[in-house]
């Protein structure tokens, strides 16, 4: 495998994590969305710390909002987190599979190069020994 297979490879499964991380990401905005209607969706308004509804009565529904409210913030956080994570990973295999491919092509003309020139040689002592 070589270095640049090894970098295309990393590229997609740095694409591949980047897109599962923003689908947590979602899958956390409806955790945290079905937390906050469970939680007002019970009798009692809600105490509120900062935007997360909670009730200090032992309720059936309150538990459950909670735990979905938390659950849902943390997915988002990590989700985004993961999410830009991955997103610079890829940019960076990408840079590097940007300077690889400018280094193989430059031995590609170097090796042009020196194979025409090696081709001007040969058909020059061709042509000189038809001459004589």
């Amino acid at each position: 495998m070589s270095f640049t297979d090894f970098l295309h490879e990393n590229a997609q499964n740095s694409r591949h994590d980047e897109i599962i991380s923003y689908i947590m990401f979602l899958a956390g905005v409806i955790f945290f969305i079905g937390g906050v209607v469970e939680s007002l969706m019970l009798n009692e308004t809600p105490k509120w710390f900062i935007f997360i509804p909670y009730h200090t009565d032992p309720l059936a529904g309150a538990v459950l909002g909670l735990a979905m409210t938390i659950s849902g913030l943390t997915l988002m956080v990590y989700g985004i987190t993961a999410g830009l994570r991955y997103s610079r990973n890829r940019r960076w295999y990408m840079q590097e599979i940007g300077k690889a491919m400018s280094k193989e092509e430059i031995a590609m003309k170097i090796k042009k190069k020196v194979e025409e020139f090696k081709q001007r040689e040969f058909l020059g002592d061709k042509n000189q020994r038809e001459k004589e």
